[in-house]
């Protein structure tokens, strides 16, 4: 009896963190705080509701015949024990190896869909040339280490703007060698600063966090304006 209530207790929590994570998402209209929330828990609550749920199975399974001698309590503990483990394993590889492209269709959808002004209206995404009127030097000097990518819309009849922020690490790419979005910058080195004359040269050092597969790429830093320098 006690076995079973357990049971339901655990399927009962992982169903409900997977239900509120669902809601939370179907409630959230601004597409760039979905985008943050999807991009930073979706994977971890969908892992943490699914391995209640299994563990409540399983629990459940042993619950179920109640006259058994100790050594077939043992055994049915043991193999269900292991048929969770599996099931677990295989799971977890699906969240870590393939459901992030699932994800990345998602999050470039968010980050890329139309804003509305206050007003209503659809607004305008600037083009990298166009967004440098509005960003302050510290933003640019973000965009141009790679370490931040900022977006610019805005509103060309009232002039509203919104400028949202993305980390320019955050996303695995995926990998050459084992085909897995699992690519990460391991760090950055800027191998010649840009100057007011001439671009600089930024390398990237990437990792496969499943294959260990290592590949560098190089990045132009863009020139600086006049005075930059100077002010830097």
């Amino acid at each position: 009896m006690y076995g079973q209530l357990l049971a339901y207790a655990l399927m009962g929590v992982g169903v409900l963190i997977l239900l509120g994570h669902y809601l939370k998402l179907l409630f959230t209209k601004d597409f760039k705080t979905r985008y943050d929330y999807i991009n930073m828990h979706e994977i971890n609550l969908l892992w943490y509701g699914f391995v209640l749920v299994l563990s409540g199975i399983a629990l459940y399974i042993n619950t179920v015949v109640t006259e058994t001698t100790w050594l077939w309590f043992f055994v049915r503990i043991f193999v269900s024990g292991m048929m969770a483990m599996i099931i677990g394993v295989v799971v977890q590889n699906v969240l870590k190896f393939y459901y992030p492209f699932f994800i990345e269709k998602r999050l470039k959808k968010l980050r890329y869909s139309p804003r509305l002004s206050p007003d209503g209206r659809k607004m305008k995404l600037l083009s990298e040339e166009e967004e440098d009127v509005y960003l302050d030097e510290g933003m640019q000097a973000e965009e141009n280490a790679f370490s931040v990518d900022y977006d610019v819309w805005i509103d060309e009849i009232s002039g509203f703007t919104k400028i949202e922020k993305y980390n320019g690490r955050l996303h695995a790419l995926q990998c050459d060698e084992c085909n897995y979005q699992t690519l990460k910058v391991e760090r950055e080195e800027i191998i010649q600063e840009a100057s007011e004359v001439e671009e600089g040269e930024l390398m990237k050092y990437y990792v496969c966090g499943y294959c260990g597969h290592k590949q560098r790429k190089s990045f132009k830093i863009a020139k600086l304006r006049a005075g930059e320098g100077a002010s830097a």
